[in-house]
């Protein structure tokens, strides 16, 4: 038996044998030595096995890799970059920590989609019952994500389909129980409570699960859909209040125009009592002013001009006494200057003098 490949090939080389033929001898290449020891080939061998089995991954950005031993989960997660493991007996389950999001919204076809950002899911709204058993659809749009430090102990509880075994669920069960509160005529009015009630809810049912496996990002509630016959009422009831808006209006114009008459009203009123009064204040000054000049005029008939008025009058009376000797004397009341009166019949004119 031949010791090595060299041999080998000149034992079974018929050209050898030949060597009369005439024809060139044809020498085989030589197998280096190295490669006949058994070690280079189970060296080679891993290499091959290296090549196709791939014992290393690379983890991107926003993604954590679970690794598996012969079954069992690792609850360390594998950050981003390269990472090796034993084929055969090691596994490494690579899941998204970026943001899902789920819209639920009517009409709409059961299925999933992946963008640069993460996963969008799209589910049929959500129907309820508002608080007297009345049919109410919601549209809303939640977004989450996988928590990344558990997410190992998640995919061991719920499986890679977490999704649809946590977050679907309660939604439905959180947007049920709020929606319940409320009758439907509510809802539009009270979006904002009812979005707020939602987000808050939902974040206290996550936090009750073990090991916190998602972190809640946002809940938009996007739309109510009210039966036809509630949308009429609340329609009915809007135009009812516009009409009573409007005669809340025209009720206080009118209460407006009133005061403003009255107003007027009561400035002329004022004006012709400021006119009166001034009348009135102008009869006082002026008998007041009256008064005051009788006084002077009083305080000013001293016994000497007494005495001259009476020599004036007698005068006067002896004047007329000497023109008619008919003549008549009347004295007024008070011993005031006396009244002449002359007689008519006589031929001779007289003067009265006072």
């Amino acid at each position: 038996m031949a010791t090595n490949y060299n041999d080998y090939f000149k034992q079974n080389n018929p050209q050898n044998n030949n060597n009369n033929g005439g024809g060139s001898n044809f020498t085989p290449p030589e197998i280096p030595s190295f490669l006949n020891k058994p070690i280079v080939w189970i060296i080679g061998l891993f290499i091959v096995l290296a090549i196709f089995a791939k014992p290393f991954v690379v983890i991107n950005q926003g993604e954590v890799g679970i690794l598996s031993t012969t079954g069992k989960f690792d609850d360390k997660p594998l950050g981003a970059g390269m990472h090796f493991y034993i084929p055969f007996i090691q596994k490494v389950y690579i899941v998204d920590t970026r943001v899902h999001i789920i819209n639920y919204k009517r009409n709409a076809e059961i299925g999933s989609m992946n963008d640069s950002t993460g996963s969008i899911k799209l589910y049929p709204a959500i129907n309820v019952l508002d608080a007297r058993g009345l049919p109410i659809t919601i549209e809303l749009t939640v977004g989450y994500r996988l928590n990344p430090a558990n997410a190992a102990q998640t995919i061991a509880n719920y499986g890679f389909n977490w999704e649809d075994k946590i977050i679907n669920p309660l939604v439905r069960d959180v947007v049920r129980n709020v929606i319940g509160r409320f009758p439907a005529e509510d809802l539009p009015v009270k979006r904002n409570q009812i979005a707020t009630l939602i987000n808050a809810d939902m974040a206290k049912q996550l936090d009750k699960l073990k090991a916190n496996p998602v972190i809640l990002k946002s809940i938009q509630l996007r739309q109510i859909i009210l039966p036809q016959k509630i949308k009429d009422q609340i329609e009915a009831v809007q135009v009812a209040k516009q009409q009573s808006e409007r005669v809340k209006y025209e009720v206080l114009r009118a209460k407006q125009e009133a005061q403003k008459r009255a107003a007027l009203a009561q400035g002329v009123a004022d004006a012709k009592k400021i006119q009166a009064q001034g009348e009135a204040d102008a009869v006082m000054i002026k008998a007041k002013a009256d008064s005051d000049a009788n006084k002077l005029i009083s305080n000013s008939l001293t016994p000497q001009l007494l005495k001259l008025k009476q020599i004036e009058v007698q005068g006067k009376f002896n004047e007329a006494l000497r023109y008619n000797r008919n003549a008549q004397i009347f004295l007024t009341p008070g011993g005031a200057v006396p009244n002449i009166w002359l007689d008519a019949k006589d031929k001779q004119k007289a003067s009265i003098s006072k």
